[in-house]
């Protein structure tokens, strides 16, 4: 099972990068595009739905299908298994469905409320409620498509919802280059872009399903037993998974109030950070979450420890060194990356230190992602709900204050407290997690974690001494033309990496230390 656990990872991990190199490639052409300026309003009419499907398809309905859909497939036929699927697409569809009309209707609403910034300009407030209306359908074909992707990787086939996503990243990069940027309608192509793309997504992974012969009906199931107890599950999760989310949306809120361009800031700066994010640590979750959620109806408590422990030794392998190098290179990233076009030198700045706040909190993102399957393979919901509210409730006082505190300093980029709060929240809702699970003994550290931790400590220290001496001067790198900047971060980055992984060997790391002892 450890090679299949590392089989799978790996590509999950290299579908996933795919995705999010030309998600890199979507942000840049959209910066150097539209600048952070112009784009505001874009970002906040797709942060809506980004939220809801974060909460109903990527974090609640995949968390509290995966163990329903894994018991009635281990001990039920396969006509139920397909009458379940039916049912529960048929249930999520005609729900989100509402939601999705509630939420078009109430766009105008949406946008007073989510952002007070934009009631000092008629045309952003007008612009915001337009594309809100184009955007807000994309919440109910991504979680249709999210569902669809999670009976997938129960049957072991990852490779078609990890490729999904790339969808929508080319149908917005095409969108930017069909109208030019100096026309009134280009912003307007992307919100098209985007309600395309959750339509192609969804009907991307139709194929598959009915190779698996799972293709019924969908049908309408509100009282079916199933489907109660996945809506039991999913509620509570809702809260938990979505908490990062909810603090984006506050901290989007404030920005706005900060002036134009602030929420671009903060959107660009969140993606760099995402984009490591997105490569292993999700990709680790979804992989063991389907063996957790065996291994529990199994009832073997050692392989579900084991399992657990190994995802949080990949995930601090690659992750620790990421988030040095967000924090020691966030510069010279933003210059190479977003710095072209209308992507000014004060864009760049301002975004810079975006991604050091994220940066520092780019761990406690990490960790959630890995720990929260130990809590939902066992349906245990209402324990990552609690600790996630109290992350939540200190990130946003944390926001408010800091945010307050700013303005009235007059600090020239209130919007770096906002996302320095975000980190906050995600390091102490990972923290209540591992303390949780260690606690009632769910999770018991395999031998190895000193020896293993100092290693991981001496090769980032060596790592960071090679950034800070390579990376110079941001103006240094604003003074370079596009390609020599990606030539100097291509070289340094690979030099880091050699760094890192050398001083790693030199101590004594070694691949088997990364294989469990079962799967």
């Amino acid at each position: 099972m450890s090679k299949g656990l590392f089989r799978s990872t790996s590509v999950v991990s290299a579908l996933t990068l795919l995705s999010r190199i030309l998600g890199l490639v979507r942000d840049v052409t959209l910066a150097a595009a539209f600048g952070g300026a112009r784009l505001d309003a874009f970002f906040f009419a797709q942060m809506i739905p980004n939220l809801g499907r974060r909460m109903f398809a990527e974090g609640a309905f995949s968390q509290a299908f995966i163990p329903v859909f894994t018991e009635t497939k281990t001990h039920q036929p396969h006509e139920d298994v397909r009458d379940l699927t039916a049912v529960v697409m048929g249930t999520l569809g005609g729900v989100l469905a509402i939601i999705t009309v509630i939420g078009c209707v109430a766009a105008p609403l949406l946008v007073w409320l989510l952002a007070p910034g934009f009631k000092h300009d008629a045309v952003q407030s007008a612009l915001g409620t337009d594309l809100l209306r184009w955007t807000f359908p994309y919440l109910m074909f991504i979680s249709l498509t999210s569902m669809v992707g999670s009976v997938l990787n129960m049957y072991g086939q990852f490779a078609v919802p990890a490729f999904t996503p790339v969808i929508l990243n080319l149908c917005i990069i095409g969108a930017a280059f069909m109208v030019p940027d100096s026309d009134p309608r280009a912003v307007y192509m992307l919100a098209y872009a985007v309600f395309a793309a959750g339509i192609l997504q969804f009907l991307f992974q139709l194929p598959w399903l009915a190779r698996l012969r799972l293709m019924g009906w969908p049908r309408w199931g509100w009282n079916e037993p199933q489907v109660r107890r996945i809506v039991k599950l999913m509620l509570p999760v809702m809260v938990g998974s979505s908490v990062a989310q909810v603090s984006l949306l506050l901290n989007t809120s404030l920005a706005t109030l900060v002036g134009t361009g602030a929420v671009s800031w903060l959107n660009f700066g969140s993606r760099l950070m995402e984009f490591p994010n997105g490569i292993f640590s999700i990709a680790v979750g979804t992989v063991i979450l389907p063996s957790l959620s065996a291994h529990h109806t199994q009832r073997s408590p050692q392989q579900f420890s084991e399992i657990l422990d190994w995802g949080l030794r990949v995930m601090l392998l690659l992750g620790v060194p990421s988030a040095v190098g967000l924090v020691v290179l966030g510069g010279p990233l933003v210059a190479t990356i977003f710095g072209h076009g209308q992507f000014n030198a004060e864009d760049v700045r301002m975004t810079t230190y975006v991604v050091w706040a994220y940066g520092l909190g780019f761990m406690g993102f990490a960790l959630v992602k890995v720990l929260l399957p130990g809590f939902y393979a066992r349906q245990e919901t209402r324990l990552p709900v609690r600790y996630a509210m109290i992350g939540l409730f200190v990130g946003m006082a944390a926001s408010l204050s800091l945010f307050v505190l700013a303005r009235w300093l007059h600090f020239g980029a209130a919007h770096v407290v906002l996302a320095f709060s975000t980190s906050l929240t995600a390091w102490i809702n990972s923290m209540l997690l591992l303390r949780r699970l260690r606690r009632d003994g769910i999770y018991l550290p395999a031998a190895g974690w000193a020896a293993f931790s100092l290693r991981l400590l001496l090769a980032s220290l060596a790592m960071a001494a090679l950034l800070l001496y390579m990376q110079g001067s941001l103006d240094s790198w604003m003074a370079l033309d596009k390609w020599a900047r990606a030539l100097r971060i291509t070289v340094i980055v690979l030099a880091a990496a050699a760094v890192y992984f050398a001083v790693l060997g030199l101590c004594g790391l070694r691949p088997r230390h990364f294989r469990p002892a079962r799967g």
